[in-house]
Order: C-alpha cells, then sequence, then structure tokens
C-alpha cells in the first residue's frame, strides 16, 4: 500500500502524473530514497471514559518501534500525539516524533485506519 511508504514530494508528484505505478519501480525508488515502511502497528485501546481513546506501538522497517503514541479524541475528529516526557518547567517535549509534514501526515492516517480497524472490529 503506498500509504505504507514515506514519499517526498518530486516522488509524489512523479507517481500522480505516472497514474499507475509499477511496484518494482516503487521498491527501487524506496532504496534510492531511504523510505521508511512501517511494518506494524499495534493498538491498546483504552477502556475508560476521556479523550484518550487508545496507545499505539509502531514498528519501522521491522527494526525500530516507537511506543506511546496516543490516539487523542479532538473536538472535531480523532489525533495522534507522540511519545513526550515532561521537563522540570512543567512542558512536555516529544521524545520521538516526525520531522517533516509528509511524515506526520503517513504515520497519523496509518495509525488511525488501523485504530479504525480495531474499534470496528471490536467495539466495547
Amino acid at each position: 500500500m503506498l500509504t505504507n511508504f514515506l514519499l517526498n514530494s518530486k516522488i509524489r508528484v512523479m507517481s500522480l502524473s505516472c497514474g499507475i505505478i509499477d511496484y518494482r519501480m516503487l521498491d527501487a525508488i524506496r532504496e534510492v530514497v531511504n523510505i521508511v515502511n512501517i511494518t506494524d502497528i499495534r493498538v491498546k485501546k483504552i477502556p475508560t471514559e476521556g479523550k484518550m481513546k487508545a496507545v499505539v506501538s509502531v514498528t519501522f522497517d521491522d527494526a525500530f518501534v516507537v511506543h506511546d503514541i496516543k490516539v487523542i479524541e479532538g473536538q472535531d475528529k480523532l489525533f495522534t500525539a507522540m511519545p513526550s516526557r515532561k521537563t522540570p518547567e512543567n512542558e512536555f517535549k516529544d521524545i520521538a516524533h516526525p520531522i517533516n509534514s509528509e511524515m506526520r501526515e503517513l504515520l497519523e492516517k496509518a495509525i488511525l485506519d488501523k485504530y479504525n480497524e480495531v474499534i470496528e472490529a471490536d467495539p466495547e
């Protein structure tokens, strides 16, 4: 799936102009630009009432995992919050986070898609 790949702007434009992408071409592009592949997403639903709906772990390339990503209910929609720690100044700083908007969008979409899949399978 294309949502499993981090694509920079140039590759997105190229893929849109080509229409259908040959997966061999996508693999070749992935090797050249070091695209990160999301290989697993695990969702733990939070059963209590409140804005936090789940805690998620995401594995990248079967080699690196980020735990404690939160799924939070906002006023209009669900969103994700990256793992963070509290500083001595009572501020929260992300421990791990995407460094560009493309990766943030890709990661949030993949997490929320998986969360919705889990909720549909077991609404309790």
